[in-house]
């Protein structure tokens, strides 16, 4: 699947114990070979303080209709892990190749490359 692709998965917490059903962005490059991605949280809990890691994705965003969310959401840059495609329930959209850029923006701060 393609980098920027919005999908819908099961995304396990944190303990591992269970997973809930919601949008994730695919962050990591396209590789046909395998089966395996990495995909970033996103929610439509917005807080009223935003981390510097977090992308506010809204309706004012050129993409925000080709993403395929219904509602104002979170991209967690902070919050991925890596699933395979198989338990990807549907694709809803893409993201531009200007939130891609953000997106890298952001994963540099969350993994502190400067």
């Amino acid at each position: 699947m393609k980098r920027g692709t919005i999908v819908l998965t099961r995304f396990p917490f944190t303990d591992l114990k269970s997973a809930k059903r919601r949008p994730a962005a695919i962050i990591s490059k396209e590789n046909p070979e395998k089966e395996d991605v990495i995909v970033a949280f996103i929610t439509t809990s917005i807080p009223a303080t935003l981390s510097n890691t977090d992308l506010l994705f809204d309706k004012t965003r050129n993409d925000f209709r080709k993403s395929g969310l219904k509602k104002v959401s979170l991209i967690k840059l902070d919050k991925i892990a890596r699933l395979n495609t198989r338990i990807f329930t549907g694709e809803l959209g893409s993201v531009s190749n200007q939130t891609l850029e953000e997106i890298n923006e952001k994963l540099k701060m969350v993994f502190d490359l400067g």
